[in-house]
């Protein structure tokens, strides 16, 4: 086959990269591959089986059409510091006029226009206080919250939008390899119903999504591709009742709080906050189980959930930052018996396990009925562990009760950025014809920055022709 354009991964950053071309009335020949299943075909069986099914030969919540984006809680931050550090790479007066722009498309596909943490400016100044106190940062970044119910539908109707403008998605189809000649790309291998077929194009892009971080580690080592050793973020979920988090909620929504707690002073962060939401499992192609979060517009618990994330950054000699964080995975699956392990905030204190029992009697319980009652720290690096544990200590002083005897700890929560690939400012890569976008190419964290790169890579490719 031969095209145009060829985007590996139908996540944000590949799909916006199509829509943008698209709008800017390119008429180049642009073929997506994505090893998923399209959006009206990804279901997750445990919805009707109370468990995960552990899915082969993929997991349906992080693949296929709009990668995990279709069933994340679907929050856009609309502030260009929150989500990676593109704004290194293309400076923050573009990255914040284009994130503005995406957001527009977001809302013409259906994005409900209510943007939350831009009211109740005293009281938002009352938290802030709060956590200059604790020896914290506020982030101001507003939040469109889509809904994991309604981001299904969000991307269904760009899914469509995408076919009925002529650009070619190919589900099931899994890229294996590029095909290089010297420094320079002429397309990728893929494998689809067990046949290699071969995909020739002017301008590879590759957007697999935070899943696909270790893939494009191995490929960048293989091919040359210039990189450096990206960032891992280790940490668990925090699960609390939606009384402890009442203020928060409704004055910003999402409280994106950093600190850099003593003794080791590493970054530690809140991410992805979901009021009245459900804590739920996903699976990666190796058999990791990992935790995550969502809420729905509608469907809601009586908690709250948020990630709290250890930011790790290796040097020499070592240079294998995933592979890390995996084997800390891998360990903790061990100790749940391939289940999440939750473990109450208290019981880490007192050094001891968290017993079913315990669960049962807490005011707070899990919204993963699965998660099996464990000890997290027999797992947990020490730097990371002692790191989170003072983290919520400093959040109890913002959020009185956030460190309580019943708040809920899951584990292992794993952030996979891949290596950072090194780029120009027109997204290309030292070698021609390829470009690498969204969280798997290390510049972008979540929903919105990946679909700003993807942007700017449409307008990009769209001025070739």
């Amino acid at each position: 086959m031969k095209t145009d354009v060829v985007i590996v991964g139908a996540g944000p950053a590949g799909i916006f990269t199509a829509l943008e071309m698209i709008r800017r009335g390119s008429k180049q020949k642009i073929v997506i591959v994505e090893k998923g299943q399209p959006v009206e075909k990804r279901s997750c069986p445990k919805a009707k089986t109370g468990h995960c099914m552990n899915c082969k030969p993929f997991c349906h919540i992080t693949t296929g059409f709009s990668g995990a984006g279709a069933f994340s809680d679907g929050k856009l931050s609309l502030s260009c510091e929150v989500g990676g550090d593109l704004p290194q790479l293309l400076g923050t007066e573009l990255v914040q006029s284009v994130t503005d722009y995406t957001d527009g498309i977001y809302l013409e596909f259906g994005a409900d226009t209510h943007v939350e943490g831009k009211e109740n400016t005293e009281e938002v100044k009352e938290i802030r206080k709060r956590a200059i106190m604790a020896g914290l940062k506020l982030v101001d970044c507003p939040i469109r919250h889509i809904g994991t119910e309604r981001a299904h539908k969000l991307y269904g109707d760009i899914e469509k939008y995408l076919l009925a403008n002529g650009i070619e998605l190919y589900f099931g189809y899994e890229c294996n390899n590029l095909i290089l000649e010297g420094d320079e790309c002429h397309g990728v291998i893929v494998t689809h119903a067990g046949k290699t077929e071969e995909i020739y194009a002017a301008h590879t892009v590759i957007a697999t999504g935070r899943r696909g971080a270790d893939w494009l580690e191995k490929l960048c080592a293989e091919h040359n591709i210039a990189h450096l050793p990206g960032t891992v973020d280790i940490g668990v979920r925090v699960e609390v009742r939606n009384e402890i988090m009442e203020k928060v909620n409704k004055v910003l929504y999402e409280s994106k709080l950093i600190g850099y707690p003593a003794p080791f002073k590493n970054k530690v962060r809140t991410f992805c906050q979901n009021p009245g939401g459900f804590v739920s499992q996903e699976n990666y192609d190796n058999d990791l189980a990992v935790v995550n979060g969502h809420s729905f517009k509608d469907t809601k618990s009586d908690n709250t959930n948020l990630a709290i994330l250890c930011s790790h950054n290796f040097s020499v000699p070592f240079n294998q930052p995933i592979e890390y964080a995996q084997k800390v995975g891998e360990l903790t699956n061990m100790l749940g018996a391939g289940h999440i392990l939750v473990q109450r905030f208290g019981d880490i204190l007192a050094g001891k396990r968290t017993w079913e029992k315990e669960l049962a009697q807490s005011n707070v319980r899990p919204t993963l009925p699965d998660a099996v009652a464990g000890d997290i720290t027999a797992a947990m690096p020490y730097r990371a562990m002692t790191n989170i544990i003072n983290f919520i200590q400093a959040m109890d002083q913002v959020v009185p009760g956030f460190a309580s005897q019943e708040t809920l700890l899951y584990s292992p929560e794993l952030k996979f950025y891949s290596n950072r690939v090194k780029m120009d400012e027109n997204l290309n890569t030292n070698v021609k014809g390829l470009h690498c976008l969204g969280d798997s190419s290390g510049w972008t964290r979540g929903l919105m920055m990946a679909s700003v790169m993807g942007v700017i890579m449409g307008r990009h490719l769209a001025e070739e022709k």
